[in-house]
């Protein structure tokens, strides 16, 4: 693990075949996670010589927690410091629901720096009145009881139950990334996602490959929100993986893997 300092906030990361051909793949984590949960994506396409960055964003894993609110654009903005800090000018960067989220507005500020974007199981409307106060109400609970009880509620839903049986090592560390999250860290995310806005216009000016993939189970960003995000990017690929719910990278790897491989090698890789 590395560590990259912006102002006050200590960004933890890795760096992955830093000598890989280019261009890197950034992979950012969803909300409760941290950058383990990419841990088979690093694998499989550093095995394949490429290199690939996975930083934890502030509040999560092992970066600084910031409590209040932290708006997507200050993700965004970590994650352009990062490329600074490694003197990494274009990247390929994909991201899962909050992290999906992350890459949209990583794109609306620095579109000159992505020559890809992976978007999976995400949502590009702009949140509603009741999410934001849904989302405002989390928080509080969150800073109240800690997230011990949310991980409890929600693990049947970042996993499909039939997967749960299946894969046990997985659920376990699905829940471990939630119940390790800092509830400070979670809280300022869902305040600053409660702004989100609504990234459908500036999706429609994607001009670099993008790929969308969702689980076939997913309830909290349905196939819905991925075929609205595929008919607005053009040339955009849609991958569905089946009998999955929010994170099909960890529950069916090998097909997630293969999708992204696909994608990558469509990206011509500058030396």
């Amino acid at each position: 693990m590395d560590t990259f300092i912006s102002g006050q906030v200590a960004i933890a990361y890795d760096d992955h075949n830093p000598e890989g051909t280019g261009p890197p793949l950034v992979l950012v984590h969803g909300h409760p996670f941290d950058r383990s949960m990419w841990a088979p994506q690093v694998e499989h396409v550093g095995g394949e010589g490429r290199r690939v960055i996975v930083p934890d964003l502030r509040g999560y894993g092992r970066s600084t927690v910031v409590p209040g609110k932290t708006p997507l654009q200050t993700f965004a903005q970590d994650i352009a410091g990062l490329l600074d800090h490694l003197d990494v000018a274009e990247i390929v960067l994909g991201g899962l629901s909050m992290g999906g989220q992350i890459v949209m507005e990583f794109h609306r500020l620095f579109p000159d720096r992505l020559c890809g974007l992976v978007l999976a199981d995400t949502a590009a409307q702009a949140e509603t009145e009741e999410g934001r106060r849904v989302r405002n109400a989390m928080a509080d609970r969150l800073l109240r009881e800690g997230l011990g009880g949310y991980a409890e509620e929600v693990l049947d839903r970042m996993l499909a139950p039939a997967g749960i049986r299946r894969f046990p090592a997985v659920a376990e560390h699905v829940i471990g990334m939630m119940r390790r999250t800092p509830p400070e860290g979670a809280a300022a995310a869902l305040r600053g996602r409660a702004e989100r806005p609504d990234y459908m216009a500036s999706l429609s000016r994607v001009r670099v490959p993008t790929l969308i993939v969702v689980g076939g189970d997913d309830e909290f960003t349905p196939i819905g929100d991925a075929r609205l995000m595929h008919e607005v990017i053009p040339g955009s690929a849609l991958v569905v993986i089946e009998d999955t719910a929010h994170m099909p990278n960890l529950e069916r790897p090998a097909e997630f893997n293969m999708a992204l491989s696909r994608f990558l090698d469509s990206i011509p890789r500058k030396p």
